[in-house]
């Protein structure tokens, strides 16, 4: 089967208590079990991995070019911050789109930059937890486009 690797970045395996006003009340589990079911009737497997450390973030992406065809990629604070997390997007050469749970641009002015997307094929943010099955359509459409099928 084809694989699509989900990132989670810092602070997110504490999603279903941590601020649920702005970041809902789902937990990190249970957004990984819907998207990967989602994923399975489309004929994908989902490679979870979350971390809190950047360079764990980083090995990931760079291993995911072996067995993955795209990732799905919340780099959560690291979006604003990480040009090594961008640089190992663009380095691995998978096609990739970024999520977030909140809409970042009605938050904090720093949150309104992105270092990563410049390096992926598209963003959704703003719809919580349902934002990662739109990711996950929108990825598996870029895909099979890819494909020509």
């Amino acid at each position: 089967m084809k694989q699509i690797l989900l990132i989670n970045g810092p602070n997110l395996a504490l999603l279903g208590s941590r601020e649920p006003g702005i970041y809902g009340v789902e937990t990190l589990d249970q957004i990984v079990k819907a998207v990967s079911r989602h994923a399975e009737d489309a004929g994908f497997v989902i490679k979870h991995f979350q971390s809190d450390i950047e360079g764990e973030l980083v090995r990931a992406i760079g291993e995911s070019r072996h067995n993955c065809q795209g990732i799905i990629i919340n780099p959560a604070a690291y979006t604003h911050t990480s040009v090594a997390i961008r640089d190992a997007i663009s380095a691995c050469g998978l096609p990739t789109v970024e999520v977030h749970l909140s809409n970042t641009y009605k938050r904090e002015p720093f949150r309104h930059d992105s270092l990563t997307v410049p390096v992926c094929v598209g963003q959704i943010m703003g719809f919580g937890a349902y934002g990662y099955l739109l990711a996950l359509e929108a990825l598996i459409n870029y895909l099979r486009k890819a494909a020509g099928e």
